[in-house]
C-alpha cells in the first residue's frame, strides 16, 4: 500500500536517505528489512516522495538497490569511510534545491505531518533540527547548501560529529512541544541498530 500523496507545504526541498551504515550490530542490511511487504528503504523513499521532487539515496554500493527501481538518484560519498557527515555533505552537494532533508534508512516510523511541519521553518535558517530531551536528531533534519563549506572544513580536519559546525550557521531547533503535536511518542526517531531494536519495531508495526 502506498502512502497518500500529501503535498508539501513550504519551500521546495530535496530529500536524501543515508544508507551507508555497515549494519554490523544487526547482522544484516537494515535497508532491506521488510516493512509492510516492502524493503525498509523503499518504504522510506515512498514517504519522502510526498515531500520532495528530488530524492537521493546516499550509498557507496548501488548494486543491491538497482533492482528496486526506486525514484531516486544514487549518490556515493565523495570519500568513503567518513561517516554520516560525509553522507550528508555528499547528498547536499548533489541536491537540486537549496535545502535538503536528511534521514537514515533505518527509521521505520517517519511521520509525514511532522516532516511537513518542518518545511516552512527553513526560511531564514540553514538547519532545522528536532531536539528531544536535550539531544539533537541530525538524521531527521534539514540542511541548506550554506552549510557545505563548514561541513567541508570539519571533514578536512578529520572531524565526524555532524553538529560541530552548528555555531557557524543559523539553526532552528524544533522543540518537544512542536514535535508532540504530530508525534507524541517520538517514534519518528526510532532507529533499528540491533536485533532487539528490530523486534521492538516489528511489534509496533503490527
Amino acid at each position: 500500500m502506498t502512502d497518500e500523496p500529501l503535498q508539501p507545504s513550504g519551500p521546495a526541498i530535496s530529500a536524501m536517505v543515508l544508507a551507508g551504515g555497515q549494519s554490523s550490530r544487526l547482522g544484516r542490511d537494515k535497508a532491506f528489512l521488510m516493512v509492510n511487504g516492502q524493503p525498509l528503504v523503499a518504504h522510506t523513499v515512498r514517504k519522502l516522495a510526498a515531500l520532495s521532487d528530488d530524492l537521493l539515496l546516499i550509498t557507496n554500493n548501488p548494486t543491491p538497490y538497482e533492482p528496486l527501481r526506486l525514484p531516486v538518484r544514487l549518490v556515493p560519498d565523495e570519500r568513503r569511510g567518513e561517516g554520516a557527515l560525509m553522507g550528508i555533505y555528499s547528498g547536499l552537494k548533489a541536491a537540486r534545491h537549496s535545502h535538503a532533508l536528511a534521514v537514515a534508512c533505518d527509521m521505520p516510523f517517519l511521520n509525514l505531518p511532522l516532516l511537513r511541519s518542518m518545511l516552512p521553518l527553513i526560511i531564514g535558517y540553514d538547519v532545522v533540527i528536532p531536539r528531544i530531551d536535550g539531544s539533537l536528531e541530525p538524521l531527521h533534519a534539514i540542511y541548506s547548501k550554506a552549510c557545505l563549506p563548514f561541513m567541508a572544513r570539519l571533514l578536512e580536519q578529520g572531524q565526524r560529529q555532524i553538529i560541530a559546525f552548528f555555531p557557524q550557521v543559523r539553526v532552528r531547533y524544533l522543540g518537544e512541544e512542536e514535535i508532540d503535536r504530530f508525534d507524541p511518542q517520538h517514534l519518528s526517531f526510532v532507529n533499528v541498530n540491533t536485533p532487539e531494536d528490530w523486534e521492538r519495531a516489528r511489534k509496533l508495526l503490527e
